[in-house]
């Protein structure tokens, strides 16, 4: 089955776009969006917020981590040391596993975008303290699970975008990484 997204102020217009496609494919209207592919999308007349709340619970609760303690920061300080040599993970695989499905998370969670990607680095050799590091995450998202991107129904379309770098940081690669957000209007 393939599945796609109409989207149009008109409802005339929207219903003339599937009318033209059920002539070549069968299609079946399912009304207003309201979860896709693991995306929540709540709307009213005045804005729409998209989150993946039930993914993130369901991610903390596959970790065993629902009846934890949620935390106000990704990252403690002093977590350069996680570059240093740690204990070996056994099961590399749950790690490399609770990795992909956070970045996942990241598409409507901006916020955990740079560290996601700064943990990704070690999924061919995660160490313990990379894992713990990991379970830091989900406790920070575990704070507010529903967090999403809201977007305003009525804009003047202003686009803004911001970018932030840091050069050679990594200690193990001089790498540089950079980061980048775009918002249209008062979207957040």
């Amino acid at each position: 089955m393939d599945y796609i997204i109409l989207s149009r102020n008109s409802i005339f217009e929207i219903t003339k776009v599937t009318q033209l496609l059920d002539k070549t494919f069968k299609v079946k209207a399912l009304g207003n969006l309201k979860l896709f592919l693991g995306l929540e999308i709540a709307r009213t007349k005045d804005d729409i917020h998209v989150s993946q709340h039930k993914y993130a619970l369901d991610v903390i609760s596959d970790a065993g981590l629902l009846v934890v303690k949620p935390c106000s920061t990704l990252i403690i300080k002093g977590m350069k040391n996680i570059f240093n040599e740690g204990n070996p993970l056994e099961d590399i695989t749950s790690y490399q596993r609770l990795i992909e499905r956070l970045i996942y998370l990241t598409n409507k969670r901006p916020d955990i975008s740079y560290v996601m990607q700064f943990f990704s680095q070690f999924m061919h050799a995660p160490t313990l303290e990379h894992h713990i590091a990991t379970h830091r995450v989900l406790r920070y998202i575990k704070g507010a699970p529903e967090q999403g991107l809201f977007f305003p129904s009525h804009s003047n379309l202003q686009l803004k975008g911001f970018c932030d770098s840091e050069w050679a940081t990594c200690p193990s690669t001089r790498r540089s990484t950079t980061g980048f957000c775009v918002f249209l209007d008062s979207s957040f």
